[in-house]
């Protein structure tokens, strides 16, 4: 472990990187972007079969995808790794719940997602103690940055944050899969400053608040959509004027909050493309101008962001999100006055709740082309009769058909994620299915 590596990072994403201009952070994606195609046309199997040897434009590559990462793992990725071995040593990992074996020098895992799907991700030890570097400097306040004791909530541990942790920062790793009073229990002990959970796990922490969190100056969220009605019960709980989020997938480091609690791209290290979806939302086409054991070249997320409209305060040359909504194959398809299939971004329905009370928990499922599964913490009637007038409005605002509402008690569904709204349906309304 290269500390020199970490600290030489933070010190330039923190104080040294300055892109004060879109300009500015164009021509260091450019710069980047050129050096990083000829190392894979030279490095990856795929990349120069795919080519010819030849250094490609960006726009001249195809897309990329869970799929195609994984079917094209051992020629993808430049470190001679195979996917059998890698997905064997990430595996035991899983059963063990201990993940510091590495493959190579580089650290194997895997990741579901929201989609189900298994991925299998590699990262060198160079390009970790890069990226501990640049979330150290994100995510540590300003005006202090030494004497931080930092709680992460997290499904798998990383053995990077113990091998950083030193006088300034120490790492204390909690397993959500563990038993909730034992692992309260530890954070009490340990008095974090910071705090790093899934809102998920952020509620569940609120609920038993101050209990754990007396000493506590930032949190944030991580791996799961915040949807707004859970931010300011945990920030009421929690006394915080600002809950932080931190954007991240297997796909790398892609966006963090500022200390206004604005979410920025990450462009200074990841080029974004998109695909528009119209009202400043869009679906991210991801390019990590820096990962080179295993390439993110063009590849499609299946998030939906919500740029601002306005930039931010805080003066960040960096794209400014007004929000993450969730994944795109979440998003509802209900019949328009016409009959033809219509998207319901999950967010119009997370707001709408808002002016609804009553009930702390939901989830909103569809089930079918005119029918939705609500689920409240709350069997009052009067609740669930305001609940199914305020999406009824927001439905017919969008010129929808009210679909059927059937509400149930809500239970947490098990899964690794937490997802409000869901979309389990998968007919299609334009074949009348």
């Amino acid at each position: 472990m290269s500390r020199v590596r970490v600290v030489r990072e933070f010190i330039a994403v923190r104080w040294l990187r300055r892109l004060r201009t879109r300009a500015a952070v164009q021509r260091r994606q450019q710069r980047m972007l050129r050096a990083h195609l000829r190392f894979l046309v030279v490095h990856s199997p795929y990349f120069r079969q795919l080519t010819g040897g030849a250094v490609p434009k960006l726009g001249e590559l195809p897309l990329m995808d869970k799929a195609v990462m994984m079917s094209n793992f051992d020629a993808l990725n430049t470190v001679g790794i195979t996917r059998d071995h890698a997905e064997e040593l990430a595996m035991a990992g899983e059963r063990s719940r201990d993940f510091a074996d590495e493959l190579d020098g580089c650290s194997v895992g895997l990741s579901s997602g929201t989609s189900g799907h298994r991925g299998l991700f590699v990262v060198s030890r160079a390009e970790r103690e890069a990226w501990a570097g640049t979330v150290l400097a994100r995510t540590l306040p300003r005006g202090k940055i030494l004497g931080h004791r930092i709680a992460l909530f997290l499904r798998a541990d990383n053995t990077l944050y113990e091998s950083v942790a030193s006088r300034a920062v120490t790492f204390e790793y909690f397993d959500i899969f563990d038993e909730f009073a034992g692992n309260l229990a530890r954070l009490e002990a340990f008095q974090p400053t910071i705090l790093v959970a899934p809102p998920s796990v952020l509620l569940q922490i609120a609920a038993s608040a101050p209990v754990g969190t007396q000493s506590l100056q930032k949190a944030y969220a991580v791996a799961e959509v915040l949807e707004e009605m859970d931010s300011a019960r945990i920030r009421s709980a929690l006394k915080l004027d600002v809950l932080h989020q931190i954007y991240q997938c297997t796909e790398g480091f892609l966006a963090h909050t500022c200390e206004l609690g604005t979410i920025h791209l990450n462009e200074d290290a990841v080029l974004f493309e998109r695909e528009e979806l119209g009202d400043h939302r869009f679906v991210p086409i991801v390019t990590d101008l820096r990962r080179r054991a295993q390439p993110i070249v063009r590849y499609r997320l299946g998030d939906i962001l919500r740029e601002r409209s306005t930039p931010c305060p805080c003066g960040s040359a960096l794209t400014a999100i007004e929000r993450i909504e969730g994944r795109e194959g979440d998003t509802l398809l209900l019949a328009g006055a016409d009959g033809a299939s219509k998207p319901v971004f999950a967010d119009v329905l997370s707001r709408a709740l808002l002016y609804a009370d009553g009930f702390l928990d939901y989830r909103i499922v569809q089930t079918g082309a005119a029918r939705l599964e609500i689920a409240l913490d709350s069997d009052d009637p009067e609740v669930r009769a305001r609940v199914a007038a305020e999406l009824a409005a927001a439905l017919t605002g969008l010129g929808c058909r009210v679909p059927d509402m059937a509400f149930t008690m809500y239970r947490p569904d098990g899964q690794n994620k937490m997802r409000r709204v869901r979309r389990d349906w998968r007919g299609n309304l334009d074949e009348g299915l």
